[in-house]
């Protein structure tokens, strides 16, 4: 009897253990996760549909916000500022969106939105919330397209020096190609895919 009070124990004070270290690398890839996304701001565009028209007119669009907020957004300095031009900006961006469109519904907000892990040159995303420009077109059920737009990516091949110049060493270390940082890139990956899941 004392044998088996002594085996429950210890496969309770294993199980409490295990529990800890979880919550512990939770909390560590929240945080870096919170710390990653809070130094950009995204772009987003969503098709009418999947029909090629449709997805060339996506284009368009994308193109034609990208000139508007090109100029717009030059001396923002951190991702702070650019959201605060951003949102100064709405109206401005859903007119230029909306020329584009060719008639097409155009809806436009600044906000908090689910990313999937995407690979860019040079660096890697994790999954996880970013605060993000999103742009529907009417009733928005085609494949999207995504950059980054502060720091301005989008216009050009993804250059890694721009997000290293936004971002905390450690946090670049993350998303970039750094040796060493592969797990705890993949705990953040993993930790954003799976607050995705409980938040459905």
């Amino acid at each position: 009897m004392k044998n088996n009070e002594n085996k429950l124990k210890i496969w309770e004070s294993a199980a409490l253990i295990a529990l800890c270290i979880a919550l512990c690398a939770g909390t560590w890839a929240q945080a870096r996760q919170n710390a990653i996304s809070s130094d950009l701001v995204r772009l987003h565009v969503i098709a009418v549909s999947d029909d090629k028209h449709e997805q060339e007119i996506k284009l368009r669009v994308r193109d034609a916000v990208l000139e508007y907020l090109t100029p717009v957004l030059k001396d923002a300095e951190n991702s702070g500022e650019a959201k605060k031009i951003i949102s100064d900006h709405l109206n401005g961006i859903a007119g230029a969106a909306s020329k584009a469109s060719e008639g097409r519904a155009v809806k436009v907000s600044l906000g908090c939105e689910h990313y999937p892990t995407k690979s860019y040159e040079g660096f890697s995303l994790p999954a996880g919330n970013y605060q993000s420009l999103r742009i529907v077109l009417g009733e928005g059920e085609g494949h999207n397209w995504w950059c980054i737009v502060f720091p301005p990516l989008c216009l050009e091949a993804a250059q890694a020096q721009r997000v290293e110049s936004v971002m905390a060493k450690e946090d670049y270390a993350i998303v970039s190609d750094s040796e060493g940082y592969e797990l705890r890139f993949k705990l953040v990956e993993k930790w954003g895919e799976l607050m995705e899941k409980l938040s459905k």
